[in-house]
């Protein structure tokens, strides 16, 4: 039995937004970098001395295997960098943070 593709064209869950259409003209990468920038700001004026932070930048230049783009670094680690960004006080990260979660992430 054949399945009736007009049927599948016409189903309301295929209308919407495509996500990756939606992503077009969105600079997740660049906002990424910028989050990555705060990320280290924030680091060295808490000091150096917190071994999670140690971890997840030395994640960015692994000693084997590819190394993780910025964005899914911050993708997999949403929830540490945002209660991060609150402990900082960083008000400026915290929104950009919030803009890539819901544009990229």
């Amino acid at each position: 039995m054949e399945p009736n593709r007009e049927a599948a064209a016409d189903c309301p869950c295929r209308k919407g937004s495509d996500r990756y259409v939606s992503f077009d003209g969105i600079d997740c990468d660049g906002n990424a970098r910028r989050l990555m920038e705060f990320i280290l700001r924030n680091v060295e004026a808490q000091g150096s001395d917190n071994p999670f932070w140690n971890y997840f930048l030395a994640k960015r230049t692994p000693k084997s295997g590819p190394a993780p783009d910025d964005l899914f670094l911050v993708h997999a680690h949403i929830n540490q960098i945002r209660d991060f960004f609150e402990a900082c006080g960083d008000e400026e990260a915290m929104a950009l943070l919030v803009q890539v979660e819901e544009e990229c992430c």
